[in-house]
């Protein structure tokens, strides 16, 4: 699989690609030190080849590729108490249960929020609760905690506030929550500073003072290291004396579900968490779960990409467009007709997202068309007065797919307040850039990460913004666009893409973020069919030399260079990269390539 050394050093070359259709370097994942570990757990494991380099290109040591392949949560779980304030929220809603306490559970409208929410709620039904959870709606309420919602929730009869995937930094909500002598647990994962709001007990695990080392998990995953220290103690307590206590293993199908969408490391705890929960919901034990995956045609075993692409998207309508609770009541629900409505409502809300979003795409499109002629900014900033708030975010992250380097997308309302949403590429500290900008004033209020930030910004400072952003990230964006690569893991055949070698590579997952899919490069395939399918889709069929055919998808690539490469190429050869799946159309399980990239073998470095 080896190419020359490319001209930078930062590795060697796959098929001699420098440049691809999409300006991609293809280049050995494995790094020289990783191809011995690969060549060492071959040896000594007695795994293929494949699988080994596939292991070892994902951090995976020698001495620990058997208990790679079998997560243990047993193993991988730490004690819940090694988290900051665990044994005093345990305590506290400990208290709760054994004295029939109302608790009102506050989510956020993501999928993380909504299968935190339902997680905790299943569990507080099985010990005789009736919790209520409130989801706040996206546009009136905002992210998190805010008063008039817990005054509501008060004179509603609650006697505790659990907060989950938010809550952090809720200083004026919880003051209201005290002034009305509400106990708060909070249940997070977010980044906060050093000052916290003053709660019963506020557990999570990026907070400074934790040194857990369980950072990397979402929302979801340490609302159920909560409820294993919750059970523990109840135990403790005698409150499970004379009856079964719960098996916390069923909740895992909504464990897998919100740590897929949030997009954490599937590493340690949440690789276990998302194995062992893709398992359960295989039985089709949550009515909500399995009407939800009906209405999107989800057959078979299921896999991240499914939680990912399919069942999440649709739990997020309802937030971004609609009724914002709708996730969790569908997901707490436990009457399958009354599932498959909300399914089926959720559904039509995703299908009223998606045209919605291509008329913004269209329109941000040209937006951006127009930057990129005039001067090529690092930062692309496009913005509208007839946009929906709720699906910014979305538009922002194909404009950074498309042009390479950070964009955002901005609603504004009738008062030129703009709410807008940034996606940046590696490289690039996207959070930092806007939190600076909040300092400077150019901005009501903003946060966020490395690769996502939200911004509040008012119209007549979106010129400055713009300059700004120019500026600051110049350097960064310049660096980062000169390193365009993408990571080879091994070449193969359409003759070697069968179903044996992807029951090879699922030991090997669950696969996502931190956790990459394998790509595969295939050399000289002759392009034997292609056509134009769906919003935008590129369907293909690929040969090897020895004319064994593969059948494949380019995702939303018609307009795109190797979609385009794959259109006016019929009947040539072409190099090829793209991930595996298995397609289970019709019932008969056959391996479909996913094109990630092409390349013309006539421009590569010999």
């Amino acid at each position: 699989m080896n190419g020359p050394n490319d001209d930078n050093g930062s590795g060697r070359l796959v098929l001699g690609v420098a440049r691809s259709a999409n300006d991609n370097a293809w280049r050995e994942r494995l790094s020289s030190s990783e191809a011995l570990n690969a060549m060492t757990i071959a040896q000594r494991s007695g795994l293929p080849d494949v699988l080994a380099r596939v292991m070892a290109a994902r951090g995976v040591a020698p001495d620990h590729a058997e208990e790679f392949l079998a997560p243990s949560l047993k193993n991988l779980m730490p004690d819940p108490s090694r988290l900051v304030a665990m044994d005093q929220a345990v305590a506290r809603v400990a208290d709760a249960v054994q004295r029939g306490t109302r608790i009102a559970i506050f989510g956020d409208y993501d999928v993380d929020g909504a299968t935190s929410s339902a997680v905790l709620a299943r569990y507080l039904r099985w010990m005789g609760l009736d919790p209520v959870i409130h989801i706040p709606d996206r546009i009136i309420e905002g992210y998190g905690p805010n008063g008039p919602a817990i005054e509501a929730l008060k004179q509603g009869g609650a006697g505790l506030l659990v907060t989950v995937d938010c809550g952090s930094t809720s200083f004026e909500a919880f003051d209201v929550a005290a002034r009305l002598g509400l106990d708060v647990v909070v249940l997070d994962h977010h980044q906060v500073g050093e000052t916290l709001p003053p709660v019963e007990a506020l557990v999570n695990p990026n907070r400074q003072d934790d040194l857990s080392g369980q950072g990397h998990l979402a929302a979801v995953g340490v609302t159920f290291l909560f409820l294993v220290g919750l059970n523990r103690e109840l135990r403790s307590r005698g409150f499970f004396n004379g009856r079964q206590a719960p098996d916390l293993m069923l909740l895992l199908d909504l464990v897998a579900l919100g740590t897929v969408c949030d997009v954490v490391p599937l590493k340690g705890l949440n690789r276990a968490y998302v194995t062992r929960g893709l398992a359960v919901m295989h039985q089709r034990l949550n009515p909500g779960l399995s009407g939800l995956a009906d209405v999107a045609r989800v057959a078979g075993k299921p896999a991240p990409y499914h939680l990912g692409f399919l069942l999440g998207p649709r739990i997020n309508a309802g937030g971004r467009i609609g009724d914002a609770a709708l996730g969790a009541r569908l997901l707490t629900c436990d009457d399958a007709s009354e599932a498959r409505a909300i399914a089926e409502r959720l559904d039509q809300l995703n299908s009223e997202r998606q045209a919605m979003e291509a008329v913004m795409l269209e329109q941000a499109d040209a937006q951006a068309a127009l930057s990129m002629e005039a001067q090529e900014p690092s930062v692309l900033i496009t913005g509208s007065e007839d946009w929906h708030p709720g699906i910014v975010g979305l538009i922002a992250s194909r404009l950074k797919e498309a042009h390479k380097r950070p964009a955002f997308a901005i609603a504004y309302d009738g008062d030129g307040k703009g709410t807008g949403s940034g996606r940046s590429i590696s490289g690039v500290d996207l959070g930092r850039a806007v939190r600076k900008a909040v300092d400077l004033g150019l901005l009501e209020k903003g946060g966020g990460h490395a690769m996502a930030a939200g911004l509040t910004v008012m119209r007549d400072k979106a010129d400055d913004l713009a300059a700004y952003f120019n500026e600051e990230l110049a350097t960064e964006v310049d660096q980062a666009s000169a390193h365009r690569d993408l990571k080879i893991d091994a070449a193969l055949t359409a003759t070697g893409a069968t179903l044996e070698l992807m029951e090879m590579l699922e030991r090997a997952g669950p696969y996502g973020a931190g956790h990459s899919e394998p790509v595969f490069a295939f050399p000289a395939h002759r392009i034997s069919f292609a056509d134009v399918v769906g919003n935008g889709h590129v369907r293909a069929s690929i040969a090897a030399p020895d004319g064994t055919a593969l059948k494949a998808i380019c995702f939303k690539a018609e307009d795109r260079p190797h979609g385009q490469m794959l259109l006016s190429r019929r009947g040539s050869n072409v190099h090829v990269a793209g991930t595996l799946s298995i397609d289970t159309w019709q019932g008969t399980p056959k391996v479909q390539l996913r094109i990630l990239d092409v390349a013309d073998p006539q421009k590569v470095r010999l």
